[in-house]
């Protein structure tokens, strides 16, 4: 029996050892809010990288998921409006969350707390919820998935 798998329009960063993977329809902010964790982490010291943008492999791996990439995107990140990013990337990564962008202005002041999102078939993650109008400050990021 092989493993499900799927390929899913999504960008996959890993902060310190949390796997992130930022969902949304194009143009939701998925790609700068990423970008924005990523550069965030490193200002403070801390590891972070890429795996994918655009589109990422998930699968499953005993209890773990896995978000993989194609090699044809390997180091890339596209920023709306900014163009295609070099960024320093890993094939692969364990997933902890998933990341729904929300604009502040319509949504709920408190979202369910880590409600889960079906990535494909089976396959689920617990929600994060992060606005897209502001730049998060590394604190916030850090008490999110320290949670």
């Amino acid at each position: 029996m092989r493993p499900l798998s799927a390929n899913i329009h999504a960008t996959a960063i890993v902060v310190g050892t949390t796997g992130l993977v930022f969902l949304g329809p194009s143009g939701s902010g998925k790609s700068q809010l990423a970008f924005d964790c990523l550069a965030e982490a490193r200002l403070h010291g801390q590891f972070s990288a890429l795996v994918a943008d655009d589109q990422v492999f998930v699968s499953r791996f005993g209890v773990h998921v896995i978000a993989s990439r194609p090699d044809t995107i390997r180091d890339m990140i596209e920023l709306r409006h900014g163009g295609i990013a070099r960024v320093a990337s890993i094939p692969r990564a364990v997933l902890h969350y998933a990341v729904l962008p929300i604009e502040r202005h319509g949504a709920e002041r408190l979202p369910p707390r880590k409600p889960g999102v079906t990535l494909c078939g089976d396959i689920c993650l617990p929600a994060l919820h992060l606005p897209t109008d502001v730049r998060l400050p590394f604190s916030f990021i850090d008490a999110l998935i320290s949670s």
